[in-house]
């Protein structure tokens, strides 16, 4: 694989979809000590720059760590005996004195996970009807030792795992019903239809709270097609390489084309993908990434006249100034979340943001927080390039002890507490909180941040299972690893500060993604995609003819809309033709023109 094609393969993943640690502010450009390697599913070591001296340490991801003693994983000022060193944060500052002691203080908000549903064993085929009824098929293509191919388990508020053998609580007023077929509706208290599922087809298809429609379809040679009603989906297969399996997943998203690489890992009664990167930096990135820059910077973002940031502008806010690469990274974690948030409430024709809690600044450290350790353990991944996947995975977060925060980057919708159900949608944060049990299938969660409506308001604590919750951490380490590429291309222009010279080499590609096989074709990654979409209009329209229930709101193309907001709604045209500022985007039954990047002309 060519340098470009590394790029390309994680350059289209907003679904998605990164150290050494300093003394000081600036980095050495002739100095840079190598992070300690970490011990098997150990947390990530973290990385260390200026000669091999010891910075702020990031939250441990394990029971065990390669530093020199315990680290914290506050939400405050912390003191680290790994690095002798106090640390600071406030919102995109952060300030860094050396001491010359050992000592370990936790100073932050650590907190411990709790449970929320029931797990079952892999190696059943109990069928588990949950909030919206939908059938978690099995592992990622792959149907390992212990797990039941085709075994059907519905999870909280109707999400749709990804593997099988779980089920989470059911929400109030959810009632399902058999049908002729073999197969299930769930529908909520208004009648509407909340999922289906296709025991033939071993499909099913879920309607969010928010309208949007996400299809998942285990088929017969193990490979799984997952299609979102705005414009996105991806084909997941399955390989192995050196006697363990992993997972490609090729991405197609709003025209873009792009391949991901996962593992595939047992964990609480369920097979969970963790994500895995294509390629890795060389350390000296990493360090310039996770440390902190000579001064804080001012970055203009260009927003100003895009419509997502028009519409969340009362909801989000990025930094003025950036004192690091993962501030700067937290807003581009945040920004490419709601950019898909807007695409999807479009597409859905949702009303105006109403009783939101907006994402404070506290809630943005919090995140930064995640993105460093992130970087943390990607560089100790980089030593290796072939990932555990008990470090790599959820596992770490729910075993640690420390209140991670997790990014949504996709509809979900959950069950709280009360037994209501209530939306999460790409952007929103929440927060592990309470005891988790070792087999837990799903983890309660505490909402930090939301944006009103039929969301889960701010303090709900919600449950989220284990495969939906593991999709979220991909999100934000897939997105990051975007990110990452983006600023390498930026370093040393508009205010950001030039990488040392080591920092600046190329990504060397991992053994995963080397060895992995050849990707399909785009165009036949787009057939298979616009197949299954026609497969789940066919399930839906005899699920409601069946049922009497009606299924959800017709997609809306409106007058001012973005060509990402006509193809959330319509999908991808026949064909498109470009007059320069005019382009005409044709579909089977309309045609959709717009001037100067809006639509103008519907017919």
């Amino acid at each position: 694989m060519s340098k470009s094609e590394i790029h390309t393969s994680t350059r289209f993943l907003t679904v998605s979809m990164i150290g050494l640690l300093a003394v000081g502010s600036a980095f050495s450009a002739d100095k840079h000590a190598s992070a300690p390697a970490p011990k098997a599913s150990a947390p990530a070591s973290h990385p260390a720059s200026g000669g091999g001296s010891h910075g702020p340490s990031t939250a441990s991801h394990g029971p065990s760590t390669a530093s020199h003693g315990p680290t914290t994983a506050s939400h405050g000022p912390t003191t680290s005996s790994a690095g002798h060193t106090t640390t600071t944060s406030t919102a995109g500052h952060s300030t860094t004195t050396s001491t010359a002691g050992h000592s370990t203080t936790t100073a932050g908000h650590t907190t411990t996970t709790s449970t929320a549903g029931h797990s079952t064993t892999a190696g059943t085929a109990s069928h588990g009807t949950t909030a919206g009824g939908a059938h978690a098929a099995t592992t990622g293509g792959t149907h390992a030792t212990g797990a039941a191919a085709g075994s059907h388990t519905a999870t909280a508020g109707g999400t749709h795992s990804t593997t099988g053998g779980s089920h989470g609580p059911v929400a109030k007023g959810h009632t399902t019903v058999a049908t002729k077929s073999g197969g299930s509706v769930t529908k909520r208290a208004d009648g509407k239809v909340a999922s289906v599922h296709d025991a033939k087809r071993n499909m099913d298809v879920h309607r969010s709270l928010s309208g949007n429609r996400h299809v998942v379809h285990e088929r017969a040679d193990h490979s799984r097609v997952v299609v979102d009603g705005h414009g996105r989906g991806y084909v997941q297969r399955s390989y192995s390489y050196h006697g363990t399996t992993y997972v490609s997943r090729s991405y197609y998203y709003g025209g873009g084309y792009g391949r991901a690489y996962y593992g595939n890992y047992y964990y609480g009664g369920v097979y969970l993908n963790p994500y895995y990167p294509a390629a890795y930096w060389a350390p000296a990135y990493y360090g310039w990434a996770y440390n902190p820059w000579a001064a804080p910077i001012s970055y203009g973002w260009g927003w100003g006249g895009s419509p997502w940031y028009g519409y969340y502008g009362g909801w989000y806010n990025p930094w003025p100034v950036y004192a690091s690469a993962s501030f700067w990274l937290t807003d581009y974690l945040i920004s490419q979340s709601l950019q898909a948030a807007y695409a999807a409430q479009a597409a859905a024709n949702a009303a105006a943001i109403s009783n939101a809690a907006p994402l404070t600044a506290d809630v943005k450290q919090l995140i930064a927080d995640e993105v460093k350790r992130q970087i943390a353990l990607e560089n100790a991944e980089a030593k290796t390039g072939t990932p555990d996947a008990a470090s790599s995975s959820i596992q770490r977060d729910l075993t640690d002890g420390t209140a991670h925060v997790f990014v949504a980057g996709t509809d979900l919708d959950v069950v709280d507490a009360a037994g209501n159900e209530c939306a999460l949608s790409q952007g929103d944060a929440i927060q592990l909180t309470g005891q988790n049990a070792p087999d837990a299938a799903a983890v309660n969660l505490t909402v930090l941040a939301s944006k009103g409506g039929k969301e889960c308001p701010k303090g709900d604590v919600v449950s989220v299972n284990l495969q939906d919750l593991q999709e979220m951490q991909n999100h934000m380490r897939q997105t990051i690893d975007q990110g990452m590429q983006d600023l390498q291309k930026k370093q040393g222009k508009d205010g950001i500060p030039a990488a040392p010279a080591s920092a600046q080499a190329a990504p060397t590609q991992s053994p995963i993604a080397a060895n992995a096989p050849p990707a399909p074709p785009e165009s036949e990654v787009v057939a298979t995609l616009n197949q299954e979409a026609k497969e789940a209009d066919a399930l839906e329209k005899e699920a409601s003819a069946e049922t009497g229930a009606p299924v959800g709101e017709p997609p809306t193309v409106a007058l001012g809309q973005s060509p990402d907001q006509v193809i959330a709604a319509l999908g991808q045209p026949k064909s498109i033709m470009d007059l320069g500022p005019k382009k005409i985007y044709v579909y089977k039954d309309a045609k959709v023109t717009f001037r100067d990047g809006k639509v103008s002309d519907i017919q």
